[in-house]
């Protein structure tokens, strides 16, 4: 029904309105890139305040697009923490690249559902492909390959893999009716979606073990882990799950998954691989003990949005056996048959995870491993640990600090000697700076900082500047 108000036959967009306004778009992203590194990492602004500089009901009329852009600047800007600077060393990176923000363009603009093979084949086979790709660029074992047994599929993130591996491995024993005897296990060190995975999967609080981890390695300690695992079965209980982290978030410490594969396999429990970080580092040869004991894994999960310059949402997930994957989660009403599926030659990725509904994440990635190839991702990750070994060397040349852990890739954790409270100002001076953004742990109960290094556009000055603010902020020694 036409618009009285107006006369206007539709309030689309058009091709030529899109050109138009789409050319200002890539054009204020690209300024963007090329002043992200001198805006202020960290924003400033207060609860609320964002929210307050817009009206609260919504524009009854179309606004006009200037106006649209302009808030970008006024409003949005100043309420970003900038993850895309250079000098962004918190948590761990959730990197962009100019090729994935293109793909993400280009799958905006196809914008399929892409739920089944049939409702867009390139969707479905070409992220079988790149998928397949990781696993020979990150030397992963054929049994994650989709031409096997196996394959993988782009989950969200780390903590959705680790959700469908617990279902999966609950499959495996029995469903839903086994449910009130299993345990899992994991580091106190591991990930908090392993606990709030099993809290989704219907475990209780007692059928999650904390295991502890040796007090040098901040590892899970595999002995420790054997006689839970024992007492568990001797008592009737029945371990079902084994979370193995390479690569913790608060110190990057790498369990000893050759170790622990055996104990779940003596219990027939499934093991899962977190290495949702650290993973990105296989794509250099040298740095492969990161996938030591990855043969006799179950399932792995590794993020190209953390550390291979791919935009969010962007996890890789492999299982080695999908059948308990698409047992658990397979449901089939009417309206989704159709002839490929019941070929049995096409692969349906809305039974890899819980939703129906999957854009086409396939492309960002495939654009990224294009662009870069293995050489270039090589060059940049390499850089990136060898920078962190640099400054690890900085931080125990200095009095003033210690380090708080081993460094074995790309994140180092230290803190001054003069305790929480000096750790607290430094930490709270340097973020307050607008210079560079740190987050923090807790390492042997005391407050610890940590620096990762692995921002797509991070060059060796940053993180040289980073560490001269660093020690001005501390004092004298």
């Amino acid at each position: 029904m036409e618009p009285a108000e107006t006369g206007r036959r539709s309030y689309a967009m058009t091709p030529d309105e899109f050109r138009r306004q789409g050319h200002e778009v890539v054009e204020w992203v690209a300024r963007y890139m090329e002043r992200v590194e001198d805006l202020p990492v960290v924003s400033s602004v207060e609860p609320g305040e964002v929210r307050a500089l817009l009206p609260e009901h919504p524009p009854e009329r179309p606004e006009r697009w200037e106006d649209i852009l302009a808030d970008v600047d006024r409003v949005v800007l100043p309420g970003v923490t900038h993850w895309q600077s250079p000098n962004f060393f918190a948590y761990f990176q959730a990197n962009a690249s100019g090729p994935s923000i293109l793909g993400e363009l280009l799958a905006s603009g196809l914008g399929v559902q892409g739920m089944l093979w049939a409702t867009s084949p390139a969707c479905t086979e070409i992220e079988s492909l790149v998928l397949d790709w990781l696993v020979e660029l990150l030397d992963l074992p054929d049994r994650f390959r989709s031409t096997g047994a196996g394959g993988g599929v782009i989950q969200d993130g780390a903590s959705g893999a680790t959700l469908c591996a617990l279902l999966a491995a609950r499959e495996r024993v029995g469903g839903a009716a086994a449910l009130g005897r299993l345990v899992a296990y994991a580091s106190t060190e591991a990930h908090s979606s392993v606990v709030k995975g099993a809290r989704v999967a219907g475990l209780g609080e007692d059928q999650l073990r904390l295991i502890g981890t040796d007090p040098t390695s901040r590892a899970m300690d595999a002995d420790a882990l054997a006689d839970a695992m024992a007492d568990d079965a001797a008592a009737g209980r029945v371990p079902f799950f084994v979370c193995a982290t390479v690569g913790t978030t608060s110190s990057h410490a790498i369990d000893p998954v050759a170790a622990i594969a055996p104990l779940a396999e003596h219990h027939r429990a499934w093991l899962h691989v977190d290495s949702a970080h650290a993973g990105a580092a296989a794509v250099c040869p040298d740095l492969r003990f990161v996938n030591v004991g990855l043969d006799r894994a179950d399932s792995y999960c590794v993020d190209p949005h953390k550390w291979l310059f791919t935009n969010l949402e962007c996890d890789a997930f492999y299982v080695a056996d999908r059948r308990p994957l698409l047992a658990a989660l397979s449901v089939l009403p009417e309206y989704l048959r159709n002839p490929a599926s019941e070929s049995g030659a096409v692969t349906d990725y809305r039974d890899w995870h819980l939703p129906l509904g999957r854009r086409f994440r396939a492309l960002k990635l495939w654009f990224v491993l294009r662009h870069y190839g293995a050489e270039g991702l090589r060059h940049h990750v390499g850089q990136h640990v060898a920078w962190a070994q640099e400054l690890a060397d900085w931080v125990e040349d200095d009095p003033r600090f210690e380090l708080a852990a081993p460094v074995p890739l790309n994140l180092v954790c230290f803190r001054h000697v003069g305790g929480d409270a000096a750790n607290q100002r430094l930490l709270e001076g340097l973020n307050a700076s607008g210079r560079l953004f740190l987050t923090h742990a807790r390492l042997d109960d005391r407050l610890t900082l940590r620096l990762s290094i692995g921002q797509t556009t991070t060059e060796r000055r940053h993180v040289e500047a980073a560490w001269q603010h660093i020690s001005e902020l501390a004092g004298p020694a």
